[in-house]
């Protein structure tokens, strides 16, 4: 679980304490920890749930995206050890037939109304284009096409059915409920998807990740300039987006949080190893802080390991892992959560309670 307030407790595969951001985190059970295994459920308080589709096009099921600043909420979403959704580049594309995942989108050839896009780029989460009447941008990429790239090589159609605009300090932060077309059963169906089928928002990330598991440059971030990611509410890539670790962000100092947000991406998961393997399961505690003031500790807890982009610099025996961890070939820091070490390298830092 996550916590609300700049250190979250997240219970994605595990939970995290630090500044709860919203939405993708299992929930927040106390003014930072976020609980992530379900179906969105909200419980409280002080939620701010900043989601009134904009607009709809199509028959698809709106869900409701939370953004969670303080108070208590509980949001349900079993997919927290999926780098990126349940459907949209998570297991598969939510038909047994494909098998496969959405590894990217495209963003030439976009079209709205059947016109073609030129120009068409991402600007922090929001989309830009030309259109023959001229510059086009934000809501009016209600009822956009893209073409979806998946694992085998295939491509499929997606529909923008939906537009949340950010608000606040979020307001960098938009998010699409997304369509696919299922060509066997001449459908469309949501491209991100809770556990019980009902529709989840989606974060456009720029760049792609290597969905691989279990081999060098799993789970590592692409940068592609001809190509974005619809980050599902609920996983890890939006999750970490919610918690203040935006990819496109800089500090107060003018930092860029792209590695920060990498590298939450490999602590959501508990990707000890940096291969794409999640080392976690759902429901469990986890604290989480940094140097640059995102998220501050904010909980007397275990250390478990120290992140970067790459995955574990070091980690403790106290982690959420069930069985024993080894990286081979891998070389782990000594005296693992000394504050110095945010000096040396070290990007995240997480906690784990102690034992109950």
């Amino acid at each position: 679980m996550m916590r609300s307030g700049r250190s979250k407790c997240l219970r994605v595969p595990r939970r995290v304490a630090g500044r709860a951001a919203a939405a993708d985190i299992d929930s927040v059970v106390g003014p930072g920890r976020w609980w992530v295994m379900g179906a969105w459920k909200q419980t409280v308080a002080t939620l701010v749930s900043a989601v009134s589709m904009v607009g709809c096009a199509g028959n698809v099921t709106e869900a409701e995206p939370v953004a969670l600043r303080s108070g208590v909420a509980e949001l349900v979403a079993p997919n927290g050890r999926n780098l990126n959704g349940r459907n949209l580049n998570g297991r598969n594309l939510n038909t047994p037939e494909l098998g496969q995942l959405l590894v990217s989108v495209d963003l030439a050839g976009a079209r709205i109304a059947e016109e073609v896009l030129g120009a068409v780029r991402l600007e922090g989460s929001v989309f830009h284009g030309v259109a023959s009447s001229g510059p086009v941008s934000g809501q009016s990429f209600l009822g956009a096409r893209f073409t979806g790239n998946l694992s085998s090589g295939d491509t499929v159609e997606l529909r923008v059915d939906g537009i949340e605009p950010g608000a606040g300090a979020d307001a960098d932060v938009w998010a699409y409920h997304v369509s696919y077309y299922d060509a066997a059963d001449a459908l469309w169906r949501p491209a991100c998807a809770a556990a019980d089928g009902s529709a989840l928002g989606a974060i456009p990330v720029a760049g792609r990740w290597d969905y691989r598991q279990g081999v060098a440059g799993g789970g590592a971030k692409v940068d592609d300039a001809a190509r974005f990611t619809f980050a599902c509410e609920g996983a890890a890539i939006a999750k970490c987006v919610r918690f203040g670790y935006r990819p496109w962000g800089t500090t107060a100092d003018g930092l860029s949080l792209a590695e920060h947000h990498q590298a939450c991406t490999r602590m959501v998961r508990a990707d000890f190893c940096g291969d794409g393997t999640s080392h976690t399961t759902d429901g469990q505690w986890v604290n989480l802080h940094d140097g640059v003031n995102v998220q501050t500790d904010t909980e007397a807890w275990l250390h478990e390991a120290e992140w970067d982009a790459d995955g574990a610099r070091c980690f403790t025996q106290t982690r959420r892992a069930a069985q024993p961890v080894s990286c081979p070939g891998q070389t782990q820091g000594t005296q693992c959560g000394k504050w110095a070490h945010f000096q040396a390298g070290t990007l995240i830092m997480s906690e784990v309670p102690p034992a109950q």
